[in-house]
């Protein structure tokens, strides 16, 4: 299931594992690459295959939310990030990288202020989604630009919408690490983390490739903070369907040609999936995620249109929070192991 890596060479020195090693040291891991170049002149693509080129790597960058802020955390190139907007919650990361990340401005605890993102002094602005078609949120290209600030978009979530089929592997989500490592200096410890997420999925994949199309158990993923009376279904496109497909599942809602999109109850009980995944947010720390999956869980066993769904009457609800799936990061490739475990028990015994 897995397909090429681009840039990735496969050496024993690289093979760190997907968990702790992946983890940055709070130093800056750019710094031997960047002593040999200088300010060497770099650039990476966007969606559409707009080039965005800077002089020299970008040394005041700003994150549009936890997502691209974690990756440049992991690539050991925190102490260029000047600001953030959606924060990651208490507990959403790994000790190291959390101490790391407090020390960050937050700028917006959602969606950054136009007037702050501008005046921040930042020269990139790394952006997870792109605002929909038509919704002007946020500082306009020109408006940017005015700023002398360029936006340098995380392909795998932002260019979703323009996607030809269904999203079945984690190759946009390696690409985006690997341009990060590039727009910063840090080709070296994105190819480490690469290499790291690789051999995490590979290991899935030689014990669930195997498993026929049609024997695979169907999955929805219950986003439960979108709302519960009108359901928000992640669709082919989104870095979820990938997750799933990768661990062996099928998603009922993979079929819909976009990365999400609004569906009703009737749906869902016509689909009938074999497991579904309690995907709540993170919440600030481990009891408040577990009251959350409490109540995602008791509303699947009381409302009176989900209770004999086959997952439910089962109970094979799994527990993972909506940011594992949903946006890129290291986190996807051990969502897959972890999901894959739930579903295939048998076929990892004796796998530590």
């Amino acid at each position: 299931m897995w397909r090429p890596l681009s840039g990735v060479v496969l050496t024993a020195a690289l093979l760190t594992s997907c968990g702790g090693g992946d983890g940055a040291n709070g130093s800056d891991d750019a710094s031997t690459e960047r002593g040999g170049k200088g300010g060497s002149p770099v650039s990476v693509e966007n969606c559409d295959g707009e080039k965005v080129a800077f002089e020299a790597p970008p040394s005041k960058i700003v994150t549009s939310n936890a997502a691209g802020l974690e990756i440049l955390l992991r690539l050991g190139v925190g102490s260029k990030v000047i600001g953030t907007g959606f924060p990651p919650a208490k507990g959403a990361l790994p000790d190291d990288l959390a101490d790391q990340a407090a020390r960050v401005p937050v700028l917006g605890r959602t969606i950054i202020p136009k007037e702050k993102l501008l005046g921040s002094g930042a020269d990139a602005y790394i952006e997870t989604f792109r605002p929909a078609r038509g919704a002007h949120v946020g500082p306009r290209p020109q408006e940017f630009r005015a700023a002398g600030i360029q936006v340098v978009q995380l392909r795998s979530t932002a260019c979703a919408a323009g996607q030809t089929g269904p999203r079945e592997d984690l190759s946009a989500v390696t690409d985006d690490i690997e341009r990060l490592g590039t727009l910063t200096g840090a080709s070296s410890r994105a190819r480490e983390i690469v290499v790291g997420m690789k051999k995490t999925l590979d290991t899935v994949g030689e014990r669930v490739d195997s498993v026929p199309e049609e024997k695979r158990p169907t999955y929805f993923v219950f986003d439960f903070d979108a709302g519960t009376k009108e359901l928000t279904a992640v669709c082919g496109k989104q870095v979820a369907n990938a997750v799933i497909t990768l661990a062996g599942a099928r998603n009922v809602f993979r079929d819909c040609d976009a990365d999400y999109k609004k569906t009703g109850w009737e749906d869902v009980v016509d689909k009938n999936p074999d497991w579904i995944q309690l995907a709540v947010r993170n919440r600030g720390s481990g009891a408040a995620d577990e009251k959350a999956f409490d109540e995602a869980e008791s509303f699947l066993k009381s409302f009176p249109a989900t209770r004999g769904l086959t997952a439910v009457k089962k109970d094979r609800l799994l527990r993972i929070r909506s940011e594992r799936t949903s946006t890129p990061g290291v986190a996807n490739a051990e969502a897959v192991e972890q999901i894959a475990r739930t579903l295939y028990p048998d076929k990892f015994e004796g796998v530590r």
